[in-house]
């Protein structure tokens, strides 16, 4: 793992604001790993905020909710953040945001509730793990082998975002209460609360939350991480924490084990105590390129553009927006893109920010093998993937890689080494 620049003033001591409800959004059948949603709407229908608007009825999957209150207007291609384009539903918002109606669940009620019952309201939820990977989260919390410890997310390594810390700051009695309830669905009485060293502000109000509340103190323990990339995926946290490796092809369940992100765990204790479906959550919008960066909830199928109202205008041009994080995100086309489920972050560079990758020959100093993660060659895998040699990269665990872009950010060659792995992926699988 590398110490890398954070970059997170921009946005650190932003508190976390309500985004301006869009007067039109563009909601994806497909926000999440698994089968793409069918709607259960048609074109001028009345829908609610908070409302079932796509599901399946079978298979891994996620069901997906109107945002805003409004008319849909169409069923259509459209933008798409990760996939370029894809079906999306598109609603005219009526401006008087009417919320389905759901009573809020009392403690007694919650208390009595069984792992079934629990998995059942996260499910029609539609939460999804909001750490980047969005997997269906009532799909992650029944694993098929019996789990010794849950880990509770809030590492944040990627620079620039601070989405995550000011949940953890805002929102420690409720995060905690959404871990209780994975601890139930999980059967076990353990968690540890894994919080990088640079966010000691989280630190001290989630100790201070554990010493004041009732349950058992010995069912937490904080562990203070050193700040360092890739520190907050899965399979690097349990090895900081826990000292055990997840198998090669394998997932953190097989040794015992579940991580989830604060921002899911949050969006479980809004589900479980107050009905909420997940149709908005927190992300940073940030970069040198707006006028007022900050922490902003946002509803799903806000557009960039949308969103520009909130942490704009624009001081200049940006040269590239990422959705996610510099490390690991994903470069948009448009202003017209919407936000999505994983969506963590907006970050607008300008082009004095950008380097520029050529594709340069590899010059064998093994530096991306160093700093490498997840203990795979990325400089093989680059090669194998330039000479399309898709059995070489399939040799050399090429599904091991997390993507984590440590390896084109080492390489003095400026070698896009995570676009080519990639690549090869794509290619391995078809």
């Amino acid at each position: 793992m590398v110490k890398l620049k954070e970059q997170k003033d921009y946005t650190f001591n932003k508190s976390i604001k309500i985004a301006t409800v869009p007067q039109k959004v563009f909601i994806p059948l497909s926000q999440h790993f698994g089968k793409q949603c069918i709607p259960v709407v048609k074109v001028k229908d009345t829908v609610l905020t908070g409302g079932l608007i796509a599901t399946e009825s079978s298979g891994i999957f996620s069901p997906i909710h109107s945002s805003v209150s409004g008319v849909v207007l169409d069923i259509q291609d459209y933008f798409h953040p990760l996939l370029g384009r894809h079906k999306a539903i598109v609603i005219e918002s009526d401006g008087l945001d009417r919320c389905k109606t759901t009573p809020k669940r009392l403690q007694a009620e919650i208390e009595n509730l069984t792992s079934d019952e629990l998995r059942k309201i996260i499910f029609d939820a539609g939460i999804v793990g909001l750490g980047g990977a969005a997997f269906p989260t009532h799909i992650k919390l029944k694993p098929p082998k019996r789990i010794e410890y849950f880990i509770l997310n809030g590492a944040e390594c990627e620079p620039y975002l601070t989405n995550d810390f000011r949940l953890m700051v805002e929102h420690a009695k409720k995060i905690l209460e959404g871990a209780e309830i994975v601890l139930k669905i999980l059967g076990i009485d353990k968690c540890i609360v894994a919080i990088e060293d640079n966010k000691p502000e989280a630190i001290e109000i989630f100790k201070k939350e554990i010493r004041s509340r009732p349950f058992d103190k010995r069912r937490w323990e904080i562990r203070i991480l050193k700040s360092q990339y890739p520190q907050g995926g899965e399979k690097q946290l349990i090895k900081s924490i826990l000292n055990r490796e997840v198998p090669s092809g394998g997932l953190p369940f097989d040794i015992g084990v579940v991580v989830q992100n604060v921002a899911t765990v949050f969006a479980i204790y809004e589900a479980v105590y107050k009905n909420k479906p997940l149709y908005e959550r927190v992300i940073t919008a940030t970069g040198s390129c707006i006028e007022n960066p900050g922490n902003f909830l946002v509803r799903i199928g806000t557009t960039v553009r949308g969103l520009l109202n909130d942490c704009g205008p624009l001081k200049e041009e940006p040269a590239k927006i990422i959705f996610g994080g510099p490390m690991m995100g994903v470069a948009q086309f448009s202003l017209d893109v919407p936000i999505i489920k994983s969506t963590t972050g907006i970050i607008f560079f300008s082009k004095g920010e950008i380097i520029n990758r050529e594709n340069r020959v590899c010059c064998r100093c093994a530096r991306c093998i160093d700093v490498c993660p997840a203990r795979i060659m990325p400089a093989i895998l680059g090669m194998a993937a330039e000479k399309e040699r898709w059995d070489i990269a399939k040799d050399f665990d090429v599904f091991d890689c997390i993507e984590c872009g440590l390896c084109s950010y080492i390489c003095p060659a400026k070698r896009d080494l995570v676009h080519l792995i990639k690549y090869a992926k794509s290619r391995v699988k078809a």
